[in-house]
């Protein structure tokens, strides 16, 4: 992990930094500005933060990352509407001793129906159906699901799959209520979590209230979250420094714009880390021009990552390949082995030499350059990399405009593979490979945005998640990283680093390193005030 940086005196941030040694104060409502208009409410159809961060107080999942771990891992997992759990000795049965007196925001009870319900919807097997299924490949290896009873249930797999429980504790895998059409929970969610749902604004505010009721008796300390949603992030910025906002939206304070708010007046408390998630390339395969492989290695071979680290992020950043570069991530690859693999060498002269050449044989050279836009979605995060990327194409004789997308059509877009070259961010659900490689490379899965396939290298994604020697399953992941990697499945252009910054009476708040999904059940989060 990276220390934390402060903006105002060393007392202050002592102060601050998590407020578990002082008493906590129960009330007052913390303001939040959101970054872009959720999509929808349903986390289940969704693939945004924006929609992650809003909702996930709404609900509980059967298990979660402990919310006071920085770090997510196997060995942080926390009962949550789950009391137990265990697996049967070849590891295809994992049980849940469910809690009991658990209610729906609306009054009925929590039952195992609710949880056979919920992998109804991520299996595609119930007559209610998700508008959306983006994570239905983390959930192919389901056999069945079948309780025992009220409070007892039990997932039966086809094959062992040790990374189970570790997609089960994040964010993205709350329990949905029975009883709740799937086209309800879009506009107007029920959980059984520590915030109801009180209103949605389009292209306004998100509100929550706190759950009376909530099973934790003791818990949330306050009494309501409200996100104000705010297109600029400058003018965001600038809101919450003049103290209209109790916190930034997570990592959405660029290391830019991090330097220029140090002031000697300011006394907001800063925290640095990785966004957890990766700026990439999407190439339509399927489509002319890039249906010719060489000029998808040609755009491989193009890109200068340190560039985009030193111009975009202030030269905080990592170059990192399918997986979390590791610190702050668990399976990344060796930085000497990312650096053996064609494009990722330090030699950028040599690297758009060649891509020059392979555009030569292609039939583009100065004077005849390739004529293509660049789509990207509406916000910082994207826009400024896709910025660089136009620069830097023009190095291989490729002529490209932008082309920008609102968020509430962005994965539609996506969906329907309406570009020819995207950039995407890719964050992490879950610091797992199963996590990574299913729902992003999987022939069949929703968010395998550019339709990239190789049976082969997915018939490895089933042998590495099926190994239960750690090590072993270390190597195998790195192979295929490498073997995505070389085919360009979806070329890594770095790995984003940002802050999330709060007022000083704020407690209790714990950034996540390796996941930008899984730490905004905010239950634990007071307010200091006087």
């Amino acid at each position: 992990m990276r220390p934390q940086v402060l903006i105002g005196s060393l007392i202050v941030a002592l102060l601050c930094s998590s407020g578990t040694a002082l008493a906590q104060k129960t009330g007052g409502v913390l303001r939040m500005f959101h970054r872009d208009n959720p999509p929808s409410a349903s986390i289940h159809e969704e693939s945004a933060v924006s929609t992650v961060v809003p909702f996930m107080p709404v609900f509980n999942n059967l298990v979660l990352f402990d919310q006071a771990k920085p770090q997510n891992s196997e060995h942080t997992i926390v009962p949550d509407l789950a009391e137990s759990w265990s697996w049967n000795d070849d590891g295809t049965e994992l049980t849940f001793k469910l809690r009991k007196g658990v209610r729906w925001h609306d009054g009925l009870p929590f039952t195992s129906s609710d949880v056979e319900c919920t992998f109804g919807l991520l299996t595609g097997r119930n007559r209610d159906q998700l508008r959306r299924n983006p994570r239905a490949a983390w959930y192919r290896n389901i056999n069945f699901v079948h309780s025992s009873g009220d409070h007892e249930v039990t997932i039966h797999l086809n094959r062992p799959q040790p990374s189970l429980l570790s997609l089960l504790a994040s964010g993205l895998s709350p329990i949905y209520p029975c009883h709740v059409p799937a086209a309800q929970m879009r506009i107007k969610p029920i959980g059984t979590g520590p915030f109801r749902f009180d209103s949605f604004v389009q292209f306004d505010r998100v509100k929550l209230i706190r759950n009376p009721d909530y099973w934790k008796p003791d818990r949330p300390y306050l009494d309501g979250i409200e996100f104000t949603i705010i297109s600029s992030s400058q003018t965001a910025l600038l809101s919450f420094l003049a103290g209209r906002f109790d916190m930034t939206f997570p990592w959405e304070v660029t290391i830019p714009q991090l330097r220029e708010s140090r002031r000697p007046s300011s006394r907001v408390v800063c925290e640095t880390g990785s966004m957890n998630n990766s700026t990439n390339l999407l190439v339509n395969r399927n489509a002319a021009p890039f249906n010719n492989p060489d000029i998808r290695r040609a755009l491989s071979l193009a890109l200068d990552r340190k560039a985009f680290i030193a111009y975009v992020n202030g030269g905080e950043g990592e170059i990192g390949g399918t997986l979390q570069p590791q610190g702050d991530g668990l399976w990344g690859m060796p930085p000497e082995k990312l650096a053996a693999i064609e494009s990722f060498g330090p030699d950028v002269a040599e690297n758009r030499e060649l891509a020059r050449a392979l555009m030569a044989k292609a039939g583009y050279d100065q004077n005849r350059r390739l004529q293509m836009k660049v789509t990207t979605r509406g916000i910082a995060l994207y826009r400024n990399p896709s910025q660089i990327l136009i620069d830097q194409l023009r190095e291989i004789h490729i002529q490209a405009t932008l082309d920008i997308v609102e968020t509430s059509h962005w994965f539609t877009r996506l969906n329907r593979k309406d570009y020819s070259v995207a950039v995407e961010t890719t964050g992490n659900g879950v610091d797992d490979p199963d996590q990574a490689f299913y729902e992003n490379y999987s022939c069949r899965s929703e968010r395998n945005y550019n339709g990239y396939c190789n049976p082969e290298i997915e018939r490895l994604f089933d042998i590495q998640s099926s190994e239960l020697d750690p090590e072993k399953r270390r190597e195998m992941v790195w192979d295929i990283d490498a073997r995505l990697l070389a085919d360009g499945a979806r070329p890594p252009i770095m790995w984003n680093r940002a802050a999330t910054c709060w007022q000083p009476y704020v407690r209790g708040y714990v950034s996540h390193v390796n996941s930008m999904y899984n730490g905004f059940r905010l239950e634990d989060i007071w307010l200091d005030r006087p």
